[in-house]
């Protein structure tokens, strides 16, 4: 039987209630302005690299097709998902093109580094199956496999540079043998590389064996380095989005990305941002844009897939974009605060406002791949 005061508090609590609804509904970025945001971010790069197929030249000169323009591509295509502009597409086949859909190296190469360039190339042959786009990245990754090796991925950054294009390869022909080989060096590397690069008690990776303990931060913390967390993070996503529930390694995979994601959030700093040395904010603390992205990729795509609860996370990812929004896209599309190339905290240094990491694309392409995710949420 409800009383007077009892009907007064559910009332209140349901004003209160819809209220609240209403000011977090407030709080989801602006379609518009995430893609608006993208397009900026995306122009800067392809306005300034009109030649998709030009060398990089920084302390030395390399081939356009390596990893850190392949992440760009990543984001691009996640771009054209959201918004198929045709210059986009044509920007990437130009990139296929000039290579010849080719690896730095060959195909006889192992580096997750070199084979990155293949996850763009799939997506671009399951737009338009020309079999010369995808020829040499399966040549290579059969080769991986003929070879009975697993123990290749002895840094975290290789899981999301090559584990994708498996999990591609093998929906593509529908091939169980990519992903159970992906799954076997997958464990080398979480398992025996270093004695093991994932420490399951704090839900986060050592970027190498150079850093598993007893190497130690300045606090006495173990070294977890953003950036390289955040690829691993990456990997799981764009693994999990290809690969049937039923193929090898998948409920570990899933397992471990909720894992990282819970460890995540206690992490994220007041700013929205994460800092590049994740245990030890003194040590060249300060915001941090691609370790940001890329986790804001992870959690957005788990909310949009609804593996993970909206409640909790949309406010993490909600205050890590529009802090990047604000603080990193600047008006004519560069992005600041960007750590450039390592592989820990001391490395691309400075990291500020105005400093210009050795590379640009990769940095833009994880904050794209963020964006699209960011645009997918809903209410």
């Amino acid at each position: 039987m409800n009383t007077p005061t009892m009907n007064k508090f559910l009332s209140t609590s349901v004003c209160f209630l819809l209220i609240t609804t209403q000011l977090f509904a407030q709080k989801l970025p602006n379609k518009k302005e995430v893609l608006k945001a993208l397009k900026l971010t995306n122009a800067y790069f392809m306005n300034k690299w009109p030649d998709a197929g030009k060398s990089i030249i920084t302390n030395r000169e390399r081939p356009s097709n390596i990893w850190t323009r392949a992440v760009y591509y990543e984001g691009l295509m996640g771009l054209y998902s959201i918004h198929p502009d045709k210059a986009y597409y044509d920007y990437a086949v130009q990139w296929g093109e000039k290579h010849k859909w080719g690896l730095r190296n060959g195909i006889q190469t192992r580096n997750g580094d070199d084979q990155a360039c293949g996850q763009t190339y799939i997506d671009l042959y399951n737009i338009d199956k020309k079999p010369e786009r995808i020829k040499d990245i399966k040549a290579s990754m059969d080769l991986m496999v003929q070879s009975g090796k697993v123990n290749d991925w002895t840094w975290i950054d290789a899981l999301q540079m090559a584990m994708p294009v498996f999990a591609k390869l093998g929906k593509l022909y529908n091939d169980h043998t990519y992903y159970d080989y992906m799954y076997k060096m997958y464990l080398h590397s979480k398992n025996v590389e270093g004695g093991g690069l994932y420490n399951a008690k704090d839900g986060l990776w050592w970027r190498d064996k150079d850093f598993v303990p007893p190497y130690k931060e300045p606090n006495g913390e173990d070294c977890y380095w953003a950036r390289g967390n955040g690829w691993v993070i990456a990997a799981f996503v764009r693994v999990l989005e290809t690969m049937p529930k039923d193929a090898a390694g998948h409920d570990e995979y899933l397992k471990t990305y909720h894992e990282m994601i819970k460890a995540l959030v206690p992490l994220q700093r007041a700013d929205g941002f994460w800092n590049v040395s994740l245990h030890d904010p003194n040590h060249f603390g300060g915001k941090e844009t691609s370790g940001t992205a890329l986790f804001v990729y992870g959690m957005a795509w788990g909310v949009n897939q609804g593996i993970l609860d909206k409640a909790t996370y949309l406010p993490v990812i909600i205050k890590a974009w529009n802090g990047m929004a604000k603080e990193s896209v600047q008006k004519n599309g560069f992005l600041g605060f960007l750590q450039g190339t390592g592989k820990e905290p001391k490395d691309g240094q400075p990291v500020t406002y105005t400093s210009v990491p050795d590379f640009e694309d990769y940095g833009i392409g994880c904050f794209l791949l963020a964006g699209t995710e960011v645009y997918k949420l809903k209410k």
